[in-house]
C-alpha cells in the first residue's frame, strides 16, 4: 500500500510538467482553431436580432437605405448619416472627429455602421439602447445635422414619394420619427461584414491567410492580449474601457461612459469597436489621434499612453517585438477586411432615385 501511494504521489508530482511537455508539442493556434481569451472565441458572425416591432423587408430596407443618404433630413440639406458614416470609408469618416452643418467639428469621431447591429448598446458612451434610438439622435444634434424631428417630419411629409413608401412599408401615411428611425435601422442591419479572409480562414480555407497574418492571428489571440476586449464573431465585447488614450490636443479630457452612468470606473472608458474593417478607417479611437493601425498596437504595446488612474487593468504593456507588431498589423489590415458586396462595394444613392 505504501508503494502504492508513493507512486501516485510521484506521478501527481509529475503531472504539471507532463502537461507542459504536451502543450510545448502542440500545433499552433492557427492549425486548431481560432483560440479565445474573452467568454466568446473568434468566429464567424452570427445571424442578426431583429426586433419584434421592426421586422425586416425588402421594402423597408429600400426606404431606409434612401434615408440613410438624404440630406434633406438635415437642416440645411448638408448632411446625411451616409456623410459621417460613409461606405467609402468604412462606414465611418475621414476624421479625426466628424463634420456636421456648418463645418462644425464634434468632439468624437463617428463609429463605424458595419456590424453595429451586434451592439447591445449603441454610441460610444452606450446612451442608446438600439438601432433604432440611435438613428433619431443626430438629426437633432446641433452640430451634426442640426435639425429638429418636428422640422424633418414636415420635410417628409413634403415629399409626396416618401409619404407612398411609408404607406406600402408601415400601413400609414403619417410618418413618425419612430417609423424614420425603424426604416433606417432596418438598411444598417443589412451591413454585416460576413465575409473576409479570416471568415474564409475559418470555413476552412487554411491558405487564405499569409504565414505573417496567421501569426499575427495567434498573437491577437495571445500575446497581443487582444481578445480580452476584441472577441466573438464581432471582435468586440461591446463593453467599455479606458484603455489610456491622450485626450485631443487642447480639449479637456473626455469623461465617455461616466456621464451617463456616473460610475466612478466608467471614467474615460469608451466602447471596444470592432475590428472588422480596421484597415479602412483610420484614424483611430474616439478621438481619432492614433493614426495608423501601427499606432494603435504600439499605444496598447505601452499599456496605455498615459498614467490615467483609471485605467483599464486588462491594459498592461506587452512586449511585443517589432516583428510581432508587424504581423499583428498584417492580420488586422487584410485578415479583416471585408469582401462582400453589400458592405463593401455600397454606393450612395443617386439623385434621380431620392422620392420627390
Amino acid at each position: 500500500m505504501k508503494k502504492i501511494f508513493t507512486a501516485i504521489s510521484f506521478f501527481i508530482f509529475l503531472l504539471p510538467f507532463l502537461l507542459q511537455a504536451q502543450e510545448s508539442v502542440a500545433e499552433p493556434l492557427t492549425k486548431i482553431n481560432v483560440h479565445n481569451l474573452g467568454p466568446q472565441r473568434l468566429s464567424n458572425l452570427p445571424a442578426v436580432s431583429v426586433p419584434a416591432d421592426n421586422p425586416q423587408s425588402s421594402l423597408k430596407i429600400a426606404l431606409g437605405k434612401k434615408l440613410y443618404f438624404d440630406t434633406r433630413l438635415s437642416n440645411d440639406n448638408t448632411i446625411s448619416c451616409a456623410t459621417c458614416h460613409d461606405p467609402a470609408n468604412g462606414w465611418s469618416d475621414e476624421g479625426p472627429t466628424s463634420l456636421g452643418i456648418k463645418q462644425q467639428r464634434g468632439g468624437r469621431r463617428a463609429p463605424p455602421v458595419s456590424n453595429a447591429a451586434y451592439f447591445p448598446l449603441q454610441f460610444w458612451d452606450g446612451r442608446a439602447p438600439s438601432l433604432e434610438e440611435q438613428a433619431k439622435g443626430p438629426i437633432e444634434n446641433p452640430v451634426e445635422m442640426g435639425n429638429t424631428h418636428t422640422e424633418m417630419l414636415k420635410t417628409v411629409d413634403n415629399i409626396p414619394g416618401y409619404v407612398d413608401e411609408f404607406e406600402t412599408v408601415f400601413g400609414t401615411r403619417v410618418v413618425t420619427v419612430d417609423l424614420v428611425a425603424k426604416a433606417i435601422a432596418a438598411f444598417e442591419r443589412t451591413v454585416i461584414t460576413t465575409d473576409s479572409p479570416f471568415d474564409r480562414f475559418v470555413r476552412g480555407e487554411r491558405d487564405v491567410l499569409t504565414e505573417q497574418e496567421k501569426q499575427g492571428l495567434e498573437i491577437f489571440n495571445g500575446k497581443g492580449h487582444c481578445t480580452a476586449c476584441h472577441w466573438g464573431g464581432h471582435f468586440s465585447d461591446g463593453r467599455f474601457h479606458n484603455i489610456g488614450a491622450m485626450p485631443a490636443p487642447g480639449q479637456p479630457a473626455d469623461s465617455g461612459r461616466f456621464v451617463i452612468t456616473e460610475v466612478p470606473s466608467d471614467m474615460g472608458a469608451f466602447k471596444t469597436p470592432t475590428v472588422r474593417d480596421a484597415a479602412l478607417r483610420a484614424p483611430y479611437l474616439h478621438n481619432g489621434l492614433e493614426k495608423t493601425l501601427e499606432d494603435v498596437v504600439e499605444l496598447y504595446n505601452l499599456g496605455g499612453r498615459t498614467d490615467d488612474p483609471n485605467l483599464d487593468p486588462l491594459i498592461v504593456p506587452l512586449g511585443l517585438s517589432d516583428a510581432e507588431k508587424k504581423a499583428l498589423v498584417a492580420f488586422m489590415k487584410r485578415a479583416l477586411t471585408s469582401l462582400n458586396p453589400e458592405v463593401a462595394d455600397v454606393k450612395p444613392v443617386p439623385s434621380s432615385e431620392f422620392p420627390r
